[in-house]
């Protein structure tokens, strides 16, 4: 099944490694040819990560063998990989946070002055930042200056860095994993031009994705992975998405997005005028059983919204309407009061604690209502977490498990049961199913439907023009902090969306809402 032939760059064979006695690669054959871009897909769990990281030498197999341009080599180190030409960037990244952008994009490789002798130590920081200048140019980050700290970088921007980085050495293999989860639309589009330079200067790129579309947009191969076997090895043109889902997941999906068949309700969320940091003047109402979609650019001012709503910032001015009564939110905790839950986009920084059990954080918003006379009801909190784990299909151990060791989307169940616990009238979902594969995707989109049709009113930001069409009964679309328009299920299209979040100001003048 695996591609495997002499023209291959990188090639693994019969690779295998097991972790406390569980296998998570088992016997896998892999290939990458010089001026490809193969696409490795799988469900959390599946293996992808392990691979990438004995790929570029973090960890060492069990068994199998890897080639090199033909010539066995075994991997002892990163410094290793590097040297021969294999870089990775990590979905984690790999920033050193005090230090420039040029210092991080030659971290280690800084050229010296050449006008001192070499043990001077000296580094010609002139020639380190016009280099510099040149591979943020490539990237898309023209405008950054080299000598910006990257502490004041936002993520995207730290990606695009760490990219920058890999393409400065001499690379003939680049391991990409996940390098889109923090990007914007625009962002993306630059990055697969980025790679589809690099292919025709007959580089081989690896790319781990969990958006099954930009795998068909850029790879000329996809494989797949499932519980640590590798199940498929297809051209990316002779395959369907359908047929991917089904390989990934080891069983029929069927439609990834429920029939959404929103009847007409009374507004249960009204939004007039909300002004606050960069959100200008936006107005909305969200009926009850509504799933309202907002969309738009990447810094339009989306989660800003959110925020505003949820009383983590305060509003300059505006008026938030409950049930037909001007609620007043100046904080989380008269939100969480007037029945408002919000899952934010880092679950990891902002919604868990990663280092206390599943059981704990579920009931982190509703841990007053298990206490009776400040005695803890922990019976009480067992049944309770127990019915959430099997109605969510939450996949642990035990409810006593640290929530860090869960893969992402049993993560996001755990922040969703969280807020479930307390019974919302209203749920805020800042990018619901980011990092998070296929099949949980699934599960959460059933849940939100679900949710939807017991009269919760949800608002839910996604930067994935798919998931925003696919759930939504109206879509928002955001541009500089203004709402610019609102769309009909019927009107959403990705066109008329984009054409809304990138007029911006034009949109506004146009009177386009």
């Amino acid at each position: 099944m695996a591609h495997l032939d002499a023209l291959s760059a990188l090639s693994v064979h019969h690779l295998t490694k097991k972790y406390s006695g569980v296998t998570v690669l088992d016997r896998v054959d892999l290939s990458v040819r010089p001026g490809e871009i193969l696409a490795l897909l799988g469900e959390n769990g599946a293996g992808k990560s392990t691979l990438m990281k004995i790929l570029s030498g973090i960890h060492r197999p069990d068994d199998g063998r890897i080639e090199f341009f033909g010539r066995e080599i075994e991997l002892r180190g990163p410094k290793q990989a590097q040297a021969l030409g294999i870089n990775i960037i990590h979905q984690e990244l790999n920033i050193v946070a005090n230090r420039t952008v040029a210092q991080n994009i030659f971290l280690g490789r800084e050229p010296p002055a050449t006008w001192l002798p070499a043990w001077s130590g000296w580094i010609d920081i002139a020639r380190m930042n016009a280099d510099a200048q040149g591979l943020l140019r490539e990237v898309g980050l023209a405008s950054l200056a080299p000598s910006a700290r990257c502490a004041e970088l936002s993520t995207a921007q730290q990606q695009l860095v760490e990219i920058a980085r890999a393409i400065s050495t001499e690379s003939k293999i680049i391991l990409m994993d996940e390098p889109t989860s923090s990007l914007s639309a625009a962002q993306v589009e630059s990055l697969f031009q980025l790679m589809r330079r690099l292919r025709s200067g007959g580089l081989g790129v690896i790319l781990t994705t969990h958006r099954i579309e930009e795998a068909f947009e850029i790879a000329d191969r996809i494989v797949i992975l499932r519980d640590g076997k590798l199940v498929a090895d297809r051209p990316a043109k002779e395959t369907r998405p359908q047929e991917v889902i089904q390989w990934m997941v080891g069983r029929p999906v069927g439609q990834l997005f429920p029939e959404r068949s929103s009847a007409p309700h009374k507004d249960l969320l009204q939004v007039n005028g909300l002004s606050g940091g960069k959100v200008r003047e936006v107005s909305f109402a969200v009926r009850r059983g509504e799933v309202f979609g907002l969309g738009g650019l990447m810094g339009s001012g989306r989660t800003e919204v959110a925020r505003l709503l949820f009383g983590a910032d305060r509003a300059e001015r505006g008026d938030i309407v409950l049930n037909g009564r001007k609620a007043r939110i100046a904080s989380p905790e008269d939100a969480v009061a007037l029945g408002v839950g919000f899952v934010p986009e880092d679950r990891k920084l902002q919604a868990l604690i990663l280092d206390l059990a599943v059981r704990q954080n579920m009931v982190l918003a509703s841990l007053r209502s298990f206490s009776r006379g400040g005695v803890i009801r922990r019976k009480a909190i067992e049944r309770s977490v127990g019915a959430y784990v099997r109605d969510l299909n939450v996949q642990l151990r035990s409810a006593s498990q640290h929530v860090r060791f869960l893969s992402g989307g049993n993560q996001q169940k755990v922040v969703l049961a969280k807020w479930l616990m307390l019974s919302p009238r209203i749920l805020i979902l800042d990018e619901p199913t980011r990092g998070i594969d296929v099949g949980a995707k699934a599960e959460i989109y059933a849940l939100i439907d679900r949710l939807a049709s017991t009269g919760i009113a949800i608002v839910m930001i996604s930067s994935e023009l798919p998931e925003l069409l696919g759930m939504s009964d109206r879509v928002g679309v955001m541009s500089e902090g203004r709402l610019v328009g609102v769309l009909d299920r019927r009107e959403a299209t990705p066109e008329t969306v984009m054409r809304l979040a990138s007029m911006g100001k034009a949109a506004l003048e146009g009177g386009a809402r």
